[in-house]
């Protein structure tokens, strides 16, 4: 059985069919960088309590692990020349 991305909206008081198309949730290699780096200003700001820290650091650790072996595999942009 395939899943549907599609969800037709019901009694339309405008009439006429209406089809609404979901999008999927999406986190690029950017995305999850980014979230490193809110993490990373989020602790030196002192946003975790003492309690909360490690499970917090246990995932950084989790997510920089991950990144640093993505990083490698990510095409680069050609540079342009400098003059």
């Amino acid at each position: 059985m395939s899943e549907d991305n599609t969800a037709q909206v019901a009694n339309n008081p405008i009439g006429g069919d209406t089809t609404v198309t979901t999008e999927q949730p999406q986190l690029s290699i950017t995305d999850l960088q980014n979230l490193r780096a809110i993490v990373d200003v989020s602790v030196k700001r002192g946003a975790f309590g003492a309690a909360e820290i490690s499970a917090v650091g246990a995932t950084f650790d989790k997510l920089n692990t991950f990144l640093n072996a993505v990083a490698p595999q990510q095409p680069t942009a050609p540079q342009a020349p400098t003059v």
